[in-house]
């Protein structure tokens, strides 16, 4: 066993010697759990805790990203989060690799019970300060990574551009899968094929190869991000600062990549419109010293086509809110 970083994350060399730690083991399943992931409850040293399994054979987001060996287990004990700021809690205390029913490296993550913390689900907007206090927080990731470069292979910027087609769809339908997501982005997909072909034709070139767009992404300013903003991975401590769950689909992109998923994947819920959201991002970050000139523009407009492409299948039910989107779509295009 060995202790990584100043919050002393626990690296334990297997899963038996995690659970010989742990007593009153019970299996359950999260609300907002939508990659398949298994989890139990747990007592360690005294606390209650949750404990997670990550592998490909039930994770369908790893299958599509072909994350066969368990990025998320590779950045925890690579050490790279030791650079976190003090303002974001990943609630993680001990991981733990394991070896999978079909062979492939697993890992088991012991989180902190912060689910009396985490935003509640449902439909009603969140605090203004709350929404402020993320971004805020959002931007001292940002900054605290800025120009980080990934030694470590996490999860490559292009991937993210495919998890959410057509041909991830058709892939699960043809496993069998019982995830609830799949065959909703079939569905979204062809949804916007019948009502916006025009739009449907130019995304769907996209998702066919992204590469145009990770190229031009990658001539901006990168960092650490997060990559899943959404109010299901999203809490709050009494003492103001911000949990933050599920690293999975972290890796070194542009900073605005987690500013514009966190628009289009919490659009029903956000207190201020869009564009000022954004531009309390913007303050954020260049309180925190960091230059804008030459790239900003360029590299949101980017982005939002990339948010638009992984999400725009969700908002066809949604005639405003697919209207916003669609209308970043051409300009998003010409700076591929």
């Amino acid at each position: 066993m060995t202790v990584a970083g100043s919050r002393q994350l626990r690296v334990f060399p297997s899963l038996d010697e995690m659970l010989g730690e742990l007593t009153k083991r019970r299996p359950f399943k999260t609300a907002d759990s939508l990659s398949g992931s298994r989890f139990e409850s747990a007592m360690y040293q005294g606390e209650p805790m949750i404990l997670k399994y990550i592998s490909v054979d039930d994770d369908w987001i790893m299958r599509a990203s072909g994350d066969l060996r368990c990025r998320q287990l590779t950045l925890f004990e690579s050490g790279v989060l030791d650079r976190l700021p003090p303002s974001i809690d990943h609630a993680t205390v001990a991981v733990a690799p394991f070896v999978s029913s079909s062979g492939h490296r697993g890992g088991a993550f012991l989180l902190h019970d912060v689910s009396a913390s985490l935003i509640p689900p449902g439909r009603t907007l969140i605090e203004l300060e709350t929404h402020l206090r993320f971004l805020d927080h959002m931007s001292d990731l940002h900054a605290a990574y800025w120009g980080w470069d990934d030694a470590v292979e996490l999860f490559p910027l292009a991937h993210h551009y495919v998890l959410l087609t057509p041909t991830m769809a058709a892939l699960e339908q043809e496993r069998a899968s019982r995830e609830a997501v799949p065959p909703a982005v079939a569905q979204g997909w062809t949804a916007m094929r019948t009502g916006r072909p025009a739009t449907y034709g130019a995304l769907v070139e996209l998702a066919r190869d992204p590469g145009p767009l990770a190229s031009a992404l990658a001539s901006t300013p990168h960092t650490l991000i997060h990559a899943d903003w959404k109010l299901g991975n999203l809490g709050e401590h009494h003492d103001g600062r911000t949990v933050l769950l599920d690293w999975d689909r972290s890796g070194a992109a542009p900073a605005t990549f987690d500013l514009a998923w966190y628009l289009a994947v919490n659009c029903d819920r956000i207190p201020l419109s869009k564009e000022a959201t954004i531009d309390a991002y913007r303050v954020a970050l260049q309180k925190r010293f960091i230059d804008i000139d030459g790239w900003w523009h360029r590299q949101l407009a980017l982005t939002l086509l990339g948010a638009f492409l992984m999400l725009g299948w969700s908002k066809t039910g949604d005639p405003g809110e697919f209207a916003w989107w669609e209308a970043r779509l051409a300009d998003g295009l010409q700076h591929l």
